[in-house]
């Protein structure tokens, strides 16, 4: 079959092109016909070797797919030949890619397309959708009338964020660009700031009199003294982006806040927490409020071209969605 794959780590420059063998399914697993990947910037990350997992070369690069089952073993109940799928968790902890015409997948890491949603619309949304889910929910403990800080408001994650923790019933206050202000008060943001203002700090004290409950930054600026000064009492910082990122943690203040902060990385997030995310991801997917600002489509053997511009910064409020030969 033909997939995007490295034999080493590395730059963009070492994803190759071409025919590999095809991997067998096991019993627990579903062979998935891959009609559309997305590109994310933990992808870069594993392929240049700062986010260390198990691999085996050639290494299928690639997290996200939508796409067709082809089988499904004895020990994956619930999937037949033709039911629409995606998954958002290959690619990582000794699983090939999604990156190919077939990919082998087990099941419980597998979830219905609900119907009528389109594939490039489904790829480009559930990772960063279920990231914010588990940022919120699982890891944040958000309840409704909290006052949640989204800086970043207007990014994939960042859109994801403030669309559920409004939904949610929180008042969120996001950072944006003047620009993409429009973008994050029609997802539910009561206020959006310029991230830029250099009054910025006076600013969120100002939009957050009684201090913010959860802080969500998906810049990967990671400004901890700037958010334990925002935290009202019993408030959470939740790190979700910034694997290169430093910060000095201002611990007197923090605690005295009784504040908490935690960090996670959706890789490592369990199956059952994976199953949840996937639940609330299909919900808002099936009811049409979560989509991509902006799609741009690439043929799958672009992806080192893919993955260069994408660490280059050159995708700005889109989400790139390979398509293999014939999709």
């Amino acid at each position: 079959m033909y997939a995007a794959y490295i034999d080493e780590l590395g730059p963009p420059e070492n994803i190759r092109y071409g025919r590999i063998a095809h991997a067998a399914p096991g019993p627990t697993d579903v062979l998935v016909d891959v009609g559309a990947v997305s590109v994310n910037p933990v992808d870069t990350l594993v392929r240049a070797g700062v986010f260390r997992t198990p691999m085996t070369f050639p290494f299928v690069i690639g997290r996200d797919l939508v796409g067709t089952v082809v089988t499904a073993g004895p020990g994956a109940p619930g999937f037949r030949p033709g039911d629409l799928v995606w998954c958002n968790s290959l690619g990582h902890g000794g699983r090939q890619g999604a990156a190919c015409e077939r990919a082998v997948v087990p099941a419980d890491r597998l979830y219905p397309l609900p119907p009528a949603v389109d594939p490039a619309t489904a790829v480009a949304t559930v990772h960063p959708a279920a990231t914010a889910y588990l940022a919120l929910f699982t890891h944040g403990h958000l309840r409704s009338g909290e006052t949640v800080l989204v800086a970043g408001g207007a990014g994939n994650v960042g859109s994801a964020l403030v669309l559920m923790a409004a939904h949610a019933g929180a008042r969120v206050v996001a950072t944006a660009t003047p620009d993409d202000a429009d973008h994050c008060r029609a997802l539910g943001a009561d206020q959006v700031l310029d991230y830029r203002d250099p009054q910025l700090p006076r600013l969120l004290r100002r939009a957050c009199p009684d201090g913010v409950d959860l802080h969500a930054d998906t810049s990967g600026a990671n400004d901890l003294p700037a958010a334990v000064d925002l935290l009202a009492p019993g408030g959470r910082i939740v790190l979700l982006a910034g694997a290169r990122s430093r910060s000095e943690l201002p611990v007197g203040p923090l605690y005295m806040k009784n504040g908490h902060i935690t960090g996670f990385v959706i890789s490592h997030a369990s199956v059952a927490e994976l199953a949840q995310a996937a639940a609330m991801a299909n919900r808002f997917l099936a009811g049409g409020h979560l989509k991509p600002r902006r799609i741009e489509e690439m043929p799958l053997g672009a992806a080192g071209e893919a993955h260069r511009r994408l660490e280059a910064g050159e995708f700005h409020g889109r989400r790139i969605v390979l398509r293999p030969p014939g999709h």
